[in-house]
């Protein structure tokens, strides 16, 4: 890895990473790219499943080609065992043992099966912090169940609150539990143990039940619901704000998100189109009139806007006071969004297969220890000599010995 021993305030920290798929490995990015050291232990004969995801490198497909899997593994080391082998499983405990966090997003129980749970860690390395990511939880009637983002999503409401009232639910397009509060909880809860052990030297077991965490992401409705209020899905309406919504613009596929929240707003808004005879109707004056007059209001505003151009029509009325934005697709923000351009976001990396690939950077900005993307993500198994060699004290032909056996590679 090109980095420096004194880089970032997780410098000195060392992960065995067990993750995979999306939840576990957004949440160990940010602490290899903060400076701690995070090997990441791989299969060879069960990949994680996101090297196998679209999209590829120049449209061809191969364990380290994928652009899903290198955006979530940047700054890691990757390491392949065959944890059902003795001797694989053995190494794994070496790494554990030297090792200050490990963290797996495994259904309950396969770490232990395996040999490698938390009364295991904590006989290698007592002051171990041992994090697991079960879907559901490690009790209760549905600890056994599996899923990915889509199924964690539906089971923890969010679908259920994702399109309008009389269609089915469309989810919110992403697999959103695995990118936002899942990994962001699990790091907090992470850091936070990290705290505890310098202050006390005592390591801890820490549950992230994936549920729980998305849970968490539609309070407002469960405080609803626990008020005894209906609560649906409303598409993009609002109950506080009207007009709200997501309106055709000219061009093909270009919308802009419109939220007018006070009369000052509406004002800023009728003033931006022209102040058409529709918006001069005495009853959109207020905000319970517009909310009254939602589904016309909607109406209006959308043949209003036809011909604008999205983006001029967001910058006018975001000069006017009005949130708004045109609707950016992935194109837009890599290649014409100015904010992010001005702020550097986009960070470059050369990747050994993949060649100059585009990552995302890091989306909070330290003033004295600011962290950063220290490499791109590995090739499958690509430290496995050195991390064997200099860390788990195997013999150069202790080493080839049991990679020929397929224990390690």
């Amino acid at each position: 890895m090109t980095t420096r021993d004194d880089e970032g305030p997780l410098r000195g920290v060392r992960v065995a990473d067990f993750t995979w798929v999306g939840a576990g490995p957004f949440l160990t990015k940010p602490l290899a790219d903060h400076g701690a050291e995070v090997i990441k232990v791989e299969s060879r004969t069960r990949t994680d499943v996101i090297r196998s995801m679209a999209p590829f490198a120049g449209g061809v497909p191969g364990v380290n080609r994928s652009g899903y899997f290198a955006n979530r593994n940047s700054s890691k080391r990757s390491i392949c065992l065959d944890l059902r082998h003795p001797v694989g499983r053995e190494l794994a405990l070496r790494l554990i043992a030297a090792s200050d966090i490990v963290a797996n997003n495994f259904t309950p129980g396969t770490m232990e099966r395996l040999g490698l749970g938390y009364r295991a860690a904590c006989a290698v390395r007592p002051d171990v912090i041992y994090l697991d990511m079960p879907m559901q939880g490690v009790s209760g009637p549905h600890r056994d169940f599996r899923g990915y983002g889509l199924s964690i999503a539906a089971a923890g409401g969010l679908l259920g609150l994702s399109g309008y009232p009389d269609r089915a639910p469309v989810g919110t397009g992403t697999n959103y539990p695995d990118h936002v509060p899942n990994p962001l909880h699990g790091a907090i809860a992470v850091l936070a143990a990290l705290r505890q052990r310098r202050r006390t030297g005592r390591g801890q077991y820490i549950e992230l039940a994936q549920l729980e965490s998305t849970v968490n992401s539609i309070g407002p409705a469960i405080l609803a619901a626990g008020a005894g209020l209906d609560v649906r899905r409303a598409g993009n309406a609002d109950e506080v704000a009207a007009p709200h919504g997501v309106y055709r613009c000219a061009g093909e596929d270009r919308w802009c998100a419109i939220a007018v929240v006070t009369d000052e707003q509406w004002r800023g808004l009728v003033r931006v189109l022209g102040y058409p005879d529709w918006a001069r109707s005495p009853e959109l004056c207020t905000g319970d009139g517009r909310r009254a007059a939602g589904a016309l209001l909607d109406k209006a505003l959308g043949e209003a806007v036809r011909d604008r151009d999205a983006g001029e029509l967001a910058d006018a009325l975001a000069a006017a006071g009005v949130p708004a934005s045109a609707v950016n697709d992935a194109a837009d923000l890599l290649h014409r969004d100015p904010q992010l351009a001005a702020r550097k976001h986009w960070v470059t990396l050369r990747h050994p297969e993949m060649g100059e690939s585009v990552y995302d950077g890091i989306p909070y900005r330290l003033s004295a220890t600011p962290g950063r993307l220290r490499s791109p993500a590995p090739l499958l198994g690509a430290h496995t000599r050195a991390v064997c060699t200099e860390l788990l004290g195997l013999t150069g032909a202790e080493y080839d010995r049991l990679r020929e056996q397929g224990v390690i590679g």
